[in-house]
């Protein structure tokens, strides 16, 4: 048991706000000493916590009472999705963050609104935890899923640039990407037509051809040799694609980055995916003009 100044030096708060909290019914002592001094105990501890994380997140203390005596209501739920809520809130404060230094360097910056994909995060946390057969399906493990996300977290303002170009605000692309988690497994079924079906396989052949024997140097004539058809490929079945050190690059990136890696080393075999990076390193600086690298970079 704690007395009243015990808990509120343990826990911040003054003594008289326990008072108050007592008085409207919100959290009452556990006991009450002969003299009337208030004692608490681990549960109404536990409570006192659970109230002030409520308040923490913007709930006013009726609707937390309200919440605290419902019937069925969930401990561990409400931890859960306090968790949940804070640690949206905590992205926000990182990317506001993130938005101000670069403000600071004098970068010309869509507004924090803009950017902000929490939305569409939330939708695939959602659709992570409903959707474990297409994730497992389609992305091959649970963790692969959670580095797609955890990538889109990392890249927020450009995926944010390129959903706005393509949608014309981040509220379309969300809406459009809610639709697509809601049909997935119906959209997976039937959006890849015959055409589409034989470039991803033709794609997957070529990329399987280059790692064939990662012990081989990625600077030999063979292995650059398959990167040259493998970007000429890529560039057939990709008519806004400009080949360049800046594409390169872009794959390049795409490729170093844990969720790829998985997936890529799953597939092709372990270290396929810093072979990849390699090979195209060394065609971006040993084939590629160095007039046309400046002009496309």
């Amino acid at each position: 048991m704690r007395t009243i100044s015990q808990v509120a030096e343990l826990t911040g708060i003054s003594p008289r706000t326990l008072q108050y909290y007592d008085e409207i019914g919100l959290l009452k002592p556990s006991k009450l000493t002969q003299s009337g001094y208030r004692l608490y105990d681990d549960e109404a501890l536990q409570k006192l916590q659970q109230i002030l994380l409520f308040k923490e997140l913007g709930f006013k203390l009726k609707e937390i009472r309200e919440i605290l005596q419902t019937p069925d209501f969930d401990r561990i739920k409400a931890f859960q999705k306090q968790k949940e809520l804070l640690l949206l809130k905590r992205n926000r404060t990182d990317r506001l963050i993130q938005l101000l230094s670069r403000l600071e360097k004098g970068e010309q910056c869509m507004s924090f609104k803009e950017f902000d994909l929490s939305d569409y995060i939330k939708a695939l946390e959602d659709f992570k935890n409903n959707s474990i057969d297409d994730i497992i399906k389609h992305w091959g493990s649970v963790e692969n899923f959670d580095l797609f996300i955890q990538k889109i977290k990392d890249d927020e303002a450009t995926v944010a640039k390129l959903a706005i170009k393509q949608f014309g605000s981040v509220e379309k692309y969300t809406e459009a990407m809610k639709y697509n988690l809601e049909h997935f497994s119906e959209i997976m079924d039937t959006k890849l037509s015959e055409e589409a079906k034989a470039i991803a396989e033709q794609a997957d052949m070529l990329y399987g051809k280059l790692t064939a024997d990662l012990s081989e140097n990625v600077s030999s004539p063979k292995v650059q040799a398959m990167v040259h058809e493998l970007l000429q490929f890529i560039q057939k079945n990709s008519t806004d694609v400009s080949l360049g050190t800046s594409y390169i690059n872009v794959l390049i990136d795409t490729y170093s980055n844990d969720y790829m890696k998985n997936i890529t080393d799953a597939k092709y075999g372990k270290g396929a995916s810093d072979y990849i990076v390699g090979a195209f390193r060394y065609y971006s600086t040993s084939n590629i003009p160095e007039g046309n690298q400046s002009r496309q970079a």
